[in-house]
């Protein structure tokens, strides 16, 4: 395995100790802060922790610690911290055709037996006539949510 040697600046030491000890930052921005702390290998750095040490005090994994100290080498110190963002792409199921049908159905007449639409019933009906594959009742939710729509009461006139 290829050994990344981080090296702190003093600056960047000022930076990451203000970074880990004050303000609101996200747990995980914080922890890849001490880590690189602790694995500096600078002329401003006192005493160097090997990373058994670092990960049994961080309760970290040792993989962790190395992807952290790669991550500063090859890509900066404000990837090491962040990390990078995520390119997952998420596809919904709900479009604007979906949400019209949607709508008009809460807004029609419930099925016979019910008195009105449930959640679960709409979802039902909008697989059943083919507007998707497959859909949640809490998708539809969502969707009616978005209109402001209730299904708990009728307005009157």
């Amino acid at each position: 395995m290829k050994k990344y040697k981080v090296t702190l600046t003093q600056e960047e030491r000022k930076e990451l100790d203000a970074f880990s000890s004050r303000g609101k930052h996200a747990a995980q921005t914080v922890l890849n802060a001490l880590i690189l702390l602790a694995c500096d290998e600078g002329k401003y750095q006192k005493e160097r922790s090997i990373n058994e040490t670092i990960a049994r005090v961080l309760n970290v994994s040792m993989k962790t610690i190395d992807r952290v100290k790669k991550r500063f080498v090859e890509e900066g110190i404000d990837m090491a911290l962040t990390g990078r963002p995520s390119t997952r792409v998420y596809k919904r199921k709900a479009d604007g055709d979906l949400e019209a049908h949607l709508i008009a159905m809460s807004c029609s007449e419930a099925p016979k037996g019910h008195k009105r639409w449930t959640l679960r019933l709409l979802a039902d009906k909008a697989v059943e006539l083919n507007y998707v594959e497959d859909i949640s009742y809490e998708t539809v939710r969502r969707v009616l949510k978005k209109t402001s729509l209730s299904l708990g009461c009728e307005k009157d006139g």
